[in-house]
Parts: C-alpha cells; sequence; structure tokens
C-alpha cells in the first residue's frame, strides 16, 4: 500500500518527536502492508517553518536509519500545506514540495474556521497545472455546514483525502460519520494514515481498507490506498486514472444497499 500522508520525520513538527518513535511508526507501517510512504510534515507559517530543503535533509537521514535497521519501506518527500497566499508560487518554486516532486499535493484547510473562497483556491491550483488533495475533509469541524463545497471541489479536479482512523471511529463519531458519508457517495480518492505516532494516530491503512471494501466493493477499497497513491508516486494524469464512483462509474461490487445503512449511521451523528 502507498500511504500519501504521514508525519513520521521526526522533531519537525508535531508528528514523531524522536529518531526512535520514527522508527517504531515505520515498523508498524511496514507491518501493515505499507510499502511506499509519503513523508508530509505541516508547512504552517508562523508555527512549523517548513520548506523543501529542510524536510529533503530530514527525509535523508530518516531514510539511512531505516536502511541501518533493515526497515522495508520506501520514503519520499511532500508536504501538508496550509492556506496561504504565496502557496501557488512557493509550489512553482519548489520551496513547498509536492508528493514525490509530482502534480500532487496536500492542501490542509483549517480545521475550525470555513476556508473563504475554497472553490477559488483549487481552481487557481488546478489552473496551474497542480492537483490538490484535499486533507481530511471529514475531521473539520465546518463539514456539515459546508458539505457542499468539498462535492463541488471533488467534481472540479481536486483529490478528496480521508483518514483511515476516521473510518473506524478513532476520531469520534462524527468523523466516522461524514467520512462513510463521503465514501458510500463515491467521492474519496484516497485513504492516507495522516499518522503522528503508534497510539492515538498510527500508520495503518489495512484498517481503512476493510471498511471501505464493506461500502464500495474489494476493487474500489484497493484504488484508495494502492492504484490512486500509487498513481500520484508516477504522476499519472488525472484522466488516467480511473475516478471513484460518483464522478466516473459505479463501483463494479456493491455489498452493502445504501439506503438502510445510511439511515442507521445517520442516526450515530453527533
Amino acid at each position: 500500500m502507498y500511504d500519501v500522508h504521514s508525519h513520521i520525520l521526526p522533531g519537525i513538527d508535531d508528528g514523531a518527536r524522536t529518531a526512535e518513535m520514527a522508527l517504531d511508526m515505520a515498523r508498524m507501517a511496514a507491518g501493515d502492508g505499507i510499502t511506499h510512504m509519503a513523508c508530509t510534515p505541516h508547512i504552517y507559517p508562523g508555527l512549523f517553518e517548513n520548506t523543501a530543503e529542510g524536510i529533503a535533509q530530514a527525509l535523508g537521514k530518516l531514510q539511512q536509519l531505516l536502511q541501518e535497521q533493515e526497515i522495508g519501506l520506501e520514503l519520499t518527500m511532500g508536504a501538508d500545506i496550509q492556506v496561504v497566499p504565496e502557496m501557488l508560487s512557493s509550489l512553482r518554486s519548489g520551496v513547498f514540495p509536492t508528493i514525490n516532486g509530482s502534480r500532487y499535493f496536500l492542501f490542509e484547510p483549517p480545521h475550525h474556521i470555513p476556508l473563504v473562497h475554497f472553490s477559488r483556491f483549487v481552481a487557481d491550483a488546478l489552473s496551474a497545472g497542480f492537483v490538490p488533495i484535499i486533507t481530511h475533509p471529514e475531521r473539520l469541524s465546518w463539514v456539515e455546514t459546508h458539505y457542499q463545497e468539498f462535492q463541488t471541489v471533488a467534481r472540479a479536479g481536486a483529490w478528496l483525502q480521508i483518514t483511515s482512523g476516521s473510518l473506524t471511529g478513532r476520531f469520534g463519531p462524527g468523523p466516522e460519520y461524514w467520512g462513510k458519508r463521503m465514501l458510500d457517495e463515491g467521492l474519496v480518492h484516497l485513504l492516507a494514515s495522516d499518522a503522528h505516532n503508534v497510539r492515538g494516530r498510527p500508520p495503518l491503512l489495512s484498517e481503512g481498507e476493510a471498511v471501505a471494501a464493506q461500502y464500495l466493493g474489494a476493487r474500489e477499497a484497493r484504488r484508495l490506498v494502492h492504484d490512486r497513491p500509487e498513481s500520484v508516486w508516477r504522476d499519472a494524469h488525472p484522466e488516467q486514472v480511473i475516478p471513484p464512483p460518483a464522478l466516473g462509474q459505479e463501483p463494479e461490487e456493491s455489498p452493502r444497499k445504501r439506503q438502510g445503512w445510511f439511515r442507521f449511521l445517520a442516526g450515530r451523528r453527533c
């Protein structure tokens, strides 16, 4: 599996605090079947002033440790980028890294404040030749009042990335509800771990794949953790990638009937 979103680089943001913790995360990821992991620390001006140069240096050190410990996990670079005025110019110049040097980058909206002109930010990025991957929309406190905006940007060409643990309830009933709703509606392009440690926010994808398979079938679930993230690694043009069901064709397998389970799930919302 390919994990496009992790905070495994030690001491660079609010993820792994030490090299030992990073190695523990890497062992857990490899044990879960993850073979490729993007190291995507926060870029949050005023709090985490990361750049491509610093991220590359930290990645090189961690990759060396993985080789010494014989941990079979291939790392690449990226960043979890907050919206700032210089976002596009910094992506163009390479100061802000995309994932593995591709056209795809992680676009992190504010957690608690609705992003004004959200669709315009997405449209500008797409016009510039980039593909924004919207990180963990199901966990944003304003998703309920702005849900239609996420539907709109997904149809416009942005990719939506749900946190694997949200689907298992690790972040509470609200994120679980919204994650499963987006999944069921066929809007989700990717699952990722958004791993920060080995306990509360571990580097696990198989659990999310298992939940996704219940709603969309095994083939589409595999696309969420392997096929589409692998296409990010090789910088495939979005038109060459099989889209989620709502943005393309219906899923080949439909093991659950939506009408019954969704009414049940709606009753569990926080």
